[in-house]
């Protein structure tokens, strides 16, 4: 891993002349996203989102924090105590530098000894799962890490809208795998980062992965294009 995404973000912290990523997958075609969008304050973000940060309580862990745009908010906003963590170290190095005071270059799976409130996993929180096949250890060591009462806010969206319907109104979708496992590539300044999978679960089937773990599940909201958020207990 060349660590390109969090390159991005901490050139453009540093103002050290940031361009745009650009990103594509297994199913869509090339896009550029400027990394000024992950620096958005809370005004700026999706309503999902928006909820999510207003239903956080107690210690919460930011899971995939990128930018630490969530972890700020709570943080400063409303004096929650936050743990951001990110498998990049230049993303943590940036969150740092705009003053998260609880932050780590970890994979939550290495996560020990830990307990929280609030669990965070959005902007697509279910992609880190990967692959359909691991989510039930990612749902198994979040579980984990919930105090009894806790709470994990997550988001994603459903991608069956796009893939091609036939002449039946049914959908064109590769039988060999769930169809929301994507490869997903990533470029920034000239160069290319190693291709890894990402994970998009429609609600029914979080669902039915986190009642197969022990976990209830409830659907908290509906976006605008396919995504929604979801809370998940013990």
């Amino acid at each position: 891993m060349k660590d390109l995404f969090g390159k991005a973000i901490l050139d453009y912290q540093t103002n050290s002349s940031p361009e745009n990523i650009i990103t594509s997958t297994s199913i869509s075609e090339e896009d550029e996203m400027e990394v000024a969008y992950l620096f958005r304050s809370f005004d700026e973000m999706p309503a999902i989102e928006q909820k999510a940060l207003q239903l956080a309580k107690g210690s919460t862990l930011d899971v995939g924090c990128g930018a630490g745009s969530h972890g700020l908010y709570l943080q400063n906003e409303r004096n929650i105590d936050v743990h951001s963590i990110d498998i990049s170290k230049n993303a943590i190095q940036a969150c740092s530098l705009r003053g998260l005071k609880n932050t780590q270059a970890i994979d939550v799976l290495n996560l020990e000894n830990e307990k929280y409130d609030t669990i965070l996993l959005l902007m697509n929180g279910t992609g880190i799962f990967q692959t359909l096949k691991k989510t039930t250890i990612y749902l198994q060591k979040l579980k984990s890490l919930l105090h009894p009462n806790g709470q994990i806010l997550i988001d994603s969206s459903d991608i069956i809208y796009m893939f091609d319907e036939d002449e039946d109104g049914g959908k064109w979708i590769p039988s060999d795998n769930y169809y929301g496992e994507l490869t997903f590539n990533l470029q920034y300044k000239n160069e290319t980062e190693d291709s890894f999978p990402w994970l998009y679960l429609d609600y029914n089937t979080l669902q039915n992965a986190a009642l197969a773990n022990g976990l209830q599940c409830q659907l908290i909201m509906e976006g605008d294009h396919f995504d929604y958020l979801a809370q998940l207990t013990v």
